[in-house]
């Protein structure tokens, strides 16, 4: 009797399209509930703002044969001079697979891809978005080097830490700021190499 192998299903890390808004409320479930899990807050987004994301094509999500695995989306901030990456979540059962670093990669292209010029940010409690962040070439700097958008910090507001950042003067808090600055910065090999196929398909479009 032959013996009958199973493949384990891929999973695809893509620019999200308008055909993912289905996913949306899922994404701000599992972003909520693995905020509740760290005991950290999380700046609030509406299904509005998500669905928004997709459409201008400013979001990474992850699938496994149509399951929704992952999600991240980029904002800017400050005139276009600092771009985020934000909502990094991966489904639980999805974990453990450097599926997070796939998504974060994906969606840090995404940025250096629509906002050359810009310096790219973020804001992390999590050692393990710290080491990701760390090998794409981020480095550690103080809050005053971030953007002075109030917008920006206003999403903070859905934080349990946030009278510290009030108390402090926005100077420090439990998070950790990272930068990418350009003009200091290069991208790694497979970070080109993402951002050149990104490139194309924005030509496409």
């Amino acid at each position: 009797m032959p013996h009958t192998t199973t493949s384990t299903p891929e999973i695809i890390v893509r620019v999200a399209t308008d055909d993912d808004i289905v996913f949306v409320q899922t994404i701000l479930d599992t972003i909520e509930a693995a905020a509740k899990v760290r005991g950290t807050g999380i700046a609030k987004r509406t299904p509005d703002y998500i669905e928004l994301k997709m459409k201008e094509g400013k979001a990474i999500i992850a699938t496994v044969d149509g399951e929704f695995a992952g999600f991240c989306y980029i904002e800017s901030w400050g005139n276009k001079q600092f771009v985020a990456n934000s909502g990094l979540i991966v489904v639980e059962k999805f974990r453990e697979h450097g599926l997070a670093k796939r998504i974060k990669r994906t969606a840090f292209a995404l940025a250096r891809t629509m906002f050359p010029d810009a310096k790219v940010f973020g804001l992390t409690s999590g050692a393990a978005v710290m080491k990701i962040n760390s090998e794409l070439g981020y480095v550690p700097v103080t809050f005053a080097q971030l953007t002075d958008d109030e917008a920006f910090w206003r999403g903070c507001q859905g934080c349990v830490n946030y009278d510290i950042l009030q108390r402090t003067d926005r100077r420090y808090c439990i998070c950790t700021a990272m930068l990418f600055d350009p003009a200091k910065h290069k991208e790694k090999k497979e970070v080109k190499e993402i951002m050149k196929e990104l490139k194309k398909n924005i030509k496409k479009k």
